[in-house]
């Protein structure tokens, strides 16, 4: 990916969303024609020269100091997700043709998956390119969509985009489906290396408009905890509560797992759910990758 472009297109967008109340600046009269900030004031608003940050946001990132993107990111009135974004795209300014490309791992150790096999929830390990490299037989019963057909890897970015199932299986479609842009957006800033991920954006730029609209919001979010609402086509509406566990010898995995709040309806759910996957045959196991 463009880093220059990326950073352009990301600061830019965070410039024109943030008017000058919000950035409690004093307006001397009204005949403004920029949408957010002019440069110049958030130039002030970080303590750099207006020329200065006018090359920062031509995308020229290159050799800017930690303390320089502390007060952009402070100037912007950036979240914990942007600031991370901004640090990353520096880190990719900085590194040049010298960055290394970050592994994507694309197998899942024998000792991951019986930790997933172990749990009573709902889980299943996926990389930062949201494949599933893993998955226990509740999680699996769970995302029975993403499994039809004997799909060993499936990438939930794929589903949501592409599958038209996945709009009545999550209640709050539109939701899902832009965290899912957004934590795309994060590792993209993170890896823009990585031609999986590159690959997989382009597909589904081409092949959903949505999917393209909400790229170009350059949007980032942090995905750690979240609940949703699903509608599973045996057990009915359940709502669970997403976790997220990074794996820190296997970088890039992260765990996910489900829970439900004791004595409630989706509580009942889950344990037919549970009597369900257990009637169901066991598929075969496999070690086949995907990209």
């Amino acid at each position: 990916m463009d880093n220059r472009a990326e950073v352009r297109d990301f600061l830019t967008s965070r410039r024109s969303r943030l008017t000058p109340e919000q950035a409690g600046l004093t307006l001397y009269g009204s005949n403004r024609r920029v949408k957010g900030l002019r440069r110049e004031e958030v130039a002030v608003l970080a303590d750099v020269s207006t020329d200065y940050y006018t090359r920062l946001e031509r995308g020229n990132l290159s050799g800017v100091s930690e303390s320089v993107l502390d007060s952009l990111a402070t100037a912007l009135q950036l979240d914990e997700s942007e600031r991370v974004h901004l640090f990353d795209l520096a880190r990719a300014a900085n590194a040049g043709n010298r960055r290394r490309r970050t592994p994507v791992k694309e197998q899942l150790r024998p000792g991951i998956q019986r930790i997933l096999d172990s749990l009573s929830a709902p889980a299943y390990v996926r990389n930062n390119r949201l494949d599933l490299l893993g998955v226990n037989a509740l999680g699996r019963a769970l995302l029975t969509d993403l499994y039809d057909g004997g799909t060993t890897h499936p990438n939930l970015a794929r589903y949501l985009f592409l599958d038209d199932r996945s709009r009545d299986f999550y209640a709050d479609w539109t939701r899902v489906a832009k965290d899912v842009v957004a934590s795309l957006r994060l590792q993209a800033g993170h890896t823009p290396s990585d031609r999986g991920l590159t690959d997989l954006v382009g597909e589904l730029s081409t092949r959903s408009e949505e999917f393209r609209t909400w790229w170009a919001g350059h949007t980032v979010r942090l995905h750690r905890t979240s609940t949703k609402q699903m509608h599973h086509p045996v057990i009915g509406d359940i709502e669970l509560t997403g976790e997220a566990l990074e794996l820190p010898g296997d970088t890039g995995l992260t765990i996910i797992t489900y829970t439900v709040e004791p004595g409630t309806p989706s509580a009942e759910a889950l344990q037919f759910l549970s009597s369900w996957a257990a009637s169901e045959p066991a598929p075969s196991s496999t070690h086949e990758t995907t990209s």
